[in-house]
């Protein structure tokens, strides 16, 4: 299977002990990788993925990193197995891993940016957490609407935001049955029942460390800007996705603006897809990292593209064709 479409997961879909076998392997390019990563986390790469629990992990200041060497490491294997892209794009944090399947940045740069991006995100998460008391409940953060068209769902907010509801924010566009939102405690309280009542089946609040993808977070992305600043942006050599477009990114300059904007912006998966599907091209589509998120996202579509696990050595020997 030559052409192929790799899709890389974002925070949520790590594990311990995530790509431990493609290190295990002895592939010297995923260990060269591992290499790069241990010197700019300044932490064993290997440890950080096999020794870091479940808790651990979920902070948003390692799962980053983690979580981008996890999908990049895929990423290596599946060069030594003679797979080679003919687009790519990321979920979220996934799009660090795609500007480096793109030749957009080195992996180097890509650990320099992730380790700031999670610390940067962290503070915020754990400042807005303080602000509240330290109760997670009052804090803002996010909750999955489904049961509600993502149209629907932006139409309210902006009906809602129009008439004093302030604080709420279309944040993960991720399928057409599915939608995470942004905000503060009061305003996800309010938005539930009022989301209820407009036909959502389920209002689920999210065990998440803040209120990512929303303005909420305007001075991480503040603090992340001199660090994305010092790193070269190259043009894409493959078609490149955004998730604040929903498009193809046109050039490097574009990728480095929508790098900074996707911290305070929605995730605009669906549209992703859409865009992924209309340029054609490709024979199926690998979720390339950790766990099968993407997967399902992508069936929701209906597409008869089909898209193939490509998290572990196993699951890649699996793929068909």
């Amino acid at each position: 299977m030559k052409n192929v479409v790799y899709l890389f997961p974002g925070q949520g879909a790590q594990y311990q002990g995530m790509a431990l076998d493609f290190l295990n392997s002895g592939d010297e390019t995923v260990k060269k990788l591992f290499d790069i990563a241990t010197a700019v986390f300044g932490k064993d790469a290997q440890a950080l993925l096999g020794d870091s629990d479940a808790d651990t992990l979920k902070r948003t200041a390692v799962s980053q990193p983690a979580i981008t060497l996890a999908n990049l490491a895929a990423a290596a294997w599946l060069t030594g197995q003679g797979y080679n892209p003919v687009a790519c794009a990321g979920f979220s944090l996934g799009e660090y891993a795609a500007l480096v399947c793109a030749g957009v940045v080195s992996a180097e740069d890509c650990f320099k940016m992730v380790k700031a991006r999670g610390e940067v995100m962290q503070k915020s998460a754990d400042r807005l957490r303080e602000a509240a008391g330290g109760d997670m409940s009052a804090a803002p953060g996010m909750a999955a609407v489904m049961g509600l068209s993502p149209e629907q769902v932006e139409s309210l907010i902006a009906q809602w935001s129009s008439a004093g509801l302030k604080n709420l924010y279309a944040a993960n566009i991720n399928s057409p049955k599915q939608l995470a939102v942004s905000g503060t405690a009061a305003a996800l309280k309010e938005a539930e029942t009022r989301f209820k009542e407009a036909g959502a089946k389920r209002v689920l609040r999210l065990q998440v460390a803040g209120p990512f993808h929303s303005p909420l977070l305007a001075d991480a992305a503040e603090a992340f800007a001199p660090v994305l600043e010092s790193v070269t942006f190259n043009d894409p050599k493959i078609p490149l996705y955004s998730n604040v477009t929903g498009k193809k990114i046109s050039s490097g300059a574009e990728a480095k603006k929508l790098a900074l904007q996707q911290i305070t912006s929605p995730v605009r998966w669906v549209n992703e897809e859409a865009a992924l599907v209309a340029a054609g091209g490709f024979e199926a589509c690998l979720e390339v990292g950790p766990g099968k998120v993407l997967q399902g996202l992508w069936k929701d579509t209906g597409s008869e593209i089909p898209i193939f696990l490509a998290g572990t050595v196993e699951d890649i020997g699996k793929i068909e064709g």
